[in-house]
């Protein structure tokens, strides 16, 4: 009993079923009250009608006159309902239905609600005491012992029916507590297979689209990005042990090497700049990793402004120009003006820079990039860089932005697989998207941004000028 009590679904119900038996009682009441309210008032006004008929019989013919009313209306008394006793002074009856003063009353003028043994039973009533003129005392009223057995009828019913209502109250709360703790357990399953290690397990999802259904579902969307991210640190960290264990080995062997067989003043100072060439590469691995970790935490978000697509891009093709021009690769630069976002400015410019180094890495000499802004069908802000280079195959398209991924067309190349993370993570903390796409030939990456709230009419503003080539 005490589990039942502790159950949530058990004490809804009866609170529910408290709740529907006050609102059934009170209305119950409610109309118990006027209906007796209005049968009192017509039985007011007959009692009232009769004592001024039988005063004025009174005062016009004498007591005779309201002794022969009072007997015609005892005698028309077809329902055996009307009660009327007419007595002298001292309370002797004269005439009526009625054998003997009641005690109950005595000489208390005034509305009175007494058991009256009339007929030879006993009977509910409710009469009316007034003084005529003689000091005469006249008693009317009417039987209420119906009105008494109906209302005894509507307590009797209230009661089985409150009675009736906490029994469907419980029931009803024993099969929702075991509709709530079927659903309920299948989640503590679920959540217990996760904690014992199947991150794979989800919860079932019924279809009916109610209030469970729809905890799952995002019970379950908690759970993918959760898998998500553990897989991914498993993934960053069997990447990290992989990729730097060759440049630490690398390290370690250059300076057991150096003390083992010092070699001469030039060779040591080659040997040691090497060396630190690796370490920063290293450094290079572990801040861009820190970068990583600060864009997933939604940490740069504060720094947030209003930033101008068309300007970070013509200052990004001025910067990557020179390196574009030492290759042979043509850089073009394509922009539309009073393309405003919310965003990170410095962020978005390295998300960028990614794309371009990326784009000039590997397309070959004689090859071009084209860096554009513009807005796709929605009229969302775009920045896109395409190339003629080697391409990504569609097999590995949905991979490469996966931490340390890479690919076989980057095999040979400088990097480590971090920067497509790095822009994947900048478009996910802006709200925005990175898709990549065959440019045949070559990669076209698309940044698509959320635009800022009431920007205006925008124009294109084509810059063929901005172009360097080689």
């Amino acid at each position: 009993m005490t589990r039942l009590w502790r159950s949530t679904s058990v004490r809804l119900a009866l609170a529910y079923a408290l709740l529907l038996v006050v609102s059934s009682l009170t209305l119950l009441g409610l109309v118990w009250w006027n209906t007796v309210g209005y049968l009192d008032r017509e039985i007011d006004a007959v009692i009232a009608a009769d004592i001024r008929a039988i005063g004025d019989r009174l005062q016009d013919f004498g007591l005779a006159g309201a002794v022969q009313t009072v007997q015609e209306r005892v005698d028309a008394n077809s329902d055996k309902k009307a009660i009327y006793l007419l007595a002298d002074p001292f309370l002797k009856p004269l005439a009526g239905n009625v054998d003997a003063w009641p005690l109950k009353i005595d000489r208390r003028l005034g509305w009175h609600e007494v058991a009256l043994v009339y007929e030879g039973q006993m009977h509910a009533t409710r009469l009316l005491h007034v003084a005529l003129p003689g000091n005469f005392q006249l008693i009317v009223g009417r039987d209420v012992q119906d009105r008494a057995a109906m209302q005894a009828m509507v307590l009797r019913s209230g009661i089985w029916a409150a009675a009736l209502a906490l029994l469907l109250a419980v029931a009803g709360g024993l099969l929702v507590r075991r509709f709530v703790l079927r659903r309920i357990e299948t989640i503590n399953r679920t959540t217990a297979a996760i904690v014992a290690g199947d991150l794979g397990r989800r919860i079932p999802v019924r279809g009916a689209g109610d209030e469970f259904d729809q905890l799952a579902a995002t019970i379950n969307g908690m759970l993918e990005q959760i898998q998500q991210l553990i897989e991914g640190v498993r993934n960053v960290s069997n990447a990290i042990a992989h990729d730097l264990r060759t440049p630490l080995a690398e390290l370690r062997a250059r300076l057991e090497d150096i003390l083992r067989r010092p070699p001469d003043r030039d060779l040591a100072f080659d040997s040691l700049g090497e060396a630190v060439a690796d370490i920063d590469r290293l450094i290079g691995v572990f801040n861009a990793l820190l970068r990583l970790a600060e864009i997933d935490s939604g940490l740069r978000r504060a720094g947030f402004g209003k930033v101008q697509l068309a300007p970070l891009a013509a200052d990004l093709a001025e910067l990557y120009e020179p390196a574009a021009a030492e290759k042979g690769v043509r850089l073009s630069l394509e922009t539309m003006s009073g393309l405003d976002v919310s965003g990170d400015p410095f962020l978005l410019a390295q998300a960028v820079g990614n794309l371009l180094d990326n784009a000039v890495k590997y397309t070959p000499a004689g090859g071009h990039v084209r860096l554009a802004s513009g807005r796709d069908e929605a009229g969302r802000p775009q920045i896109t860089v395409a190339d003629s280079g080697l391409g990504i195959p569609e097999a590995e398209r949905g991979r490469v932005t996966e931490r340390f991924y890479r690919g076989d067309a980057a095999r040979g190349q400088g990097g480590v697989g971090l920067g497509l993370s790095l822009v994947q993570a900048v478009a996910r903390l802006h709200g925005g998207s990175l898709a990549l796409a065959d440019n045949a030939p070559g990669l076209r990456a698309v940044l698509t941004l959320p635009a800022m709230p009431d920007s205006g009419t925008l124009d294109r503003n084509d810059r063929p000028g901005r172009m360097a080539d080689a």
